[in-house]
């Protein structure tokens, strides 16, 4: 229909022009092949060309080619031949190869017969038209192909992204529904910090804490009691591109209802390396950290009702053994309940120790002054020898160098007695404990190293957690002299690290500082 429009729009101007002004040649013919230009385009406006076979279509522009011929027949010397263009292209780009083949053989007959008919000779302009027809002709049906072959192309392409499309939006929904399925928070944050992914159940650990789900709920540390700056909270960190693992914080105000969520954030990269934000999970620890609260109340209670007894077993252990009528047969027998009774009094000691060794209350009990690192670490050397040589243990001295430290006297004595102790029941018979001491000024450090059976690889990731006893070389005692120790340590500002090797030895360094938290020299 544009198509037609368009010629019958050219050869309607030409009427007009014919009309007003001269016409060299036959008036009545030229009007002729405008009166089928004209009948033609009527028949693209009424006849329903969708209905009909796509061949039919090209009746109109072989129409066309016979009524511009007539106009051409009226004026020969005239160059209405051009408007063989409109068809020509039609049929050419249109109809495919067949198309441009009936161009050619339509072109090549009407110039044929015009010229017979008018009895011209043939010059270069007889041949000039046709020629320009036709490449015309061929231009078109190449650029119809090269169309034809994006609009391929281009179908397949947005067949190819529909497709990709519907799959990534089912790996959306199947990715969603886990996530949703799952019982710990996740959260996805974007490089600027917003919230790409949250799943249902980051929503769920944080609602029924308040009555008002507006309202703010409010964050404690990991004693449930100290209030969480909101610089400090989990996601905040994370936006500020912090990585963390296992930071527990508390939700919600007693007596109403509380939470406890241990979190952990890491950063994602993109494949160019950029950071492309962070995933944050959050897991709910309530009734594991409730329960181990329970049970630390349980034992602490316990073992304090026991202490009473014990103390008082000892004393008069220590009457009977005294006495010079007890018969040496029994005072043998007294000398190993006495034992036992204070390796006992020990245990019980260690667990009241663990029951109460959160950093807050070990800081809270520190009486930190000046002290001789060098002679404490040697006075406890000394009070283990007896210990040691019974199974032939040497305590090599050596290492000890002059180094102060700012700390509680009586709590390090704790941490360096229970070391050695270490260092002697896990060594080989026969084998060597070496203590040291050094300090560079700013820092002071410990060291107490065995030639035993080691630790494991596997055990040496849980050896300071309270109540674990790696492999079957350790399974006396309670699990709790590493644990309660690194907390001492740490609770005066420094840290207890640990090497070992199976069969080589273990060798454990506690760092302290040298000068008083003032600034001022120990």
């Amino acid at each position: 229909m544009l198509n037609q429009l368009l010629l019958a729009a050219v050869v309607f101007v030409l009427g007009v022009l014919v009309v007003l002004g001269p016409f060299p040649g036959d008036t009545v013919m030229f009007f002729v092949g405008l009166v089928v230009v004209v009948i033609v385009t009527a028949a693209t406006l009424v006849v329903p060309w969708n209905q009909l076979p796509y061949g039919w279509v090209a009746v109109i522009p072989a129409v066309d080619i016979l009524a511009i011929t007539i106009m051409q027949i009226a004026a020969p010397d005239s160059v209405l031949g051009l408007l063989w263009i409109f068809p020509t292209t039609w049929l050419a780009g249109g109809f495919g190869p067949l198309g441009l083949f009936g161009v050619i053989v339509a072109i090549a007959g009407v110039i044929s017969v015009l010229t017979v008919q008018n009895a011209t000779e043939v010059t270069y302009r007889t041949l000039l038209l046709p020629l320009v027809l036709i490449a015309v002709a061929a231009t078109s049906h190449l650029n119809s192909r090269r169309s034809d072959a994006q609009r391929t192309l281009l179908a397949k392409q947005s067949q190819l992204l529909r497709s990709i499309l519907d799959r990534t939006r089912r790996q959306e929904q199947i990715v969603t529904e886990v996530l949703d399925a799952v019982d710990f928070g996740v959260v996805r944050i974007t490089a600027d910090g917003r919230f790409a992914v949250t799943n249902e159940a980051h929503f769920r650990l944080q609602q029924g804490l308040e009555p008002d789900d507006t309202a703010e709920v409010a964050a404690f540390r990991d004693d449930g009691t100290t209030p969480l700056p909101s610089a400090e909270l989990p996601l905040e960190r994370a936006r500020r591109g912090e990585t963390f693992d296992g930071q527990v914080v508390w939700f919600g105000v007693e007596p109403g209802p509380r939470r406890a969520l241990t979190i952990a954030a890491r950063r994602l990269t993109d494949p160019d390396g950029e950071d492309a934000g962070a995933v944050v999970v959050s897991r709910d620890v309530t009734a594991e950290l409730t329960a181990l609260r329970a049970r630390d109340d349980l034992v602490a209670s316990v073992s304090h009702e026991l202490r009473t007894p014990l103390t008082s077993i000892l004393g008069y252990l220590d009457l009977a053994i005294e006495d010079p009528d007890t018969p040496a047969t029994v005072r043998e027998g007294l000398d190993v309940a006495e034992r036992n009774a204070e390796r006992l009094l020990r245990i019980v000691a260690d667990i009241l120790s663990a029951s109460s060794s959160s950093p807050s209350s070990v800081e809270a009990s520190l009486v930190p002054q000046s002290l001789d690192l060098q002679l404490l670490v040697r006075s406890a050397a000394t009070d283990a020898v007896t210990r040691a040589a019974a199974r032939a243990i040497t305590i090599d001295v050596s290492g000890l160098e002059p180094a102060t430290a700012w700390a509680d006297a009586l709590r390090l004595r704790q941490v360096v007695d229970n070391l050695v102790s270490n260092a002697i029941s896990y060594n080989r018979d026969g084998g060597t404990v070496y203590v040291g001491t050094t300090s560079d000024g700013a820092s002071s450090w410990i060291l107490v190293r065995d030639t035993g059976v080691g630790i494991s690889e596997a055990d040496r990731s849980r050896v300071f957690e309270r109540y674990y006893k790696a492999g079957a070389d350790r399974r006396a005692g309670t699990g709790l002299g590493l644990a309660i120790t690194r907390d001492i340590v740490r609770a005066h500002g420094g840290e207890l690290g640990l090497h070992s090797a199976v069969g080589v030895g273990s060798t454990f360094i506690v760092k302290l500082p040298a000068i008083s938290p003032e600034g001022g020299p120990a």
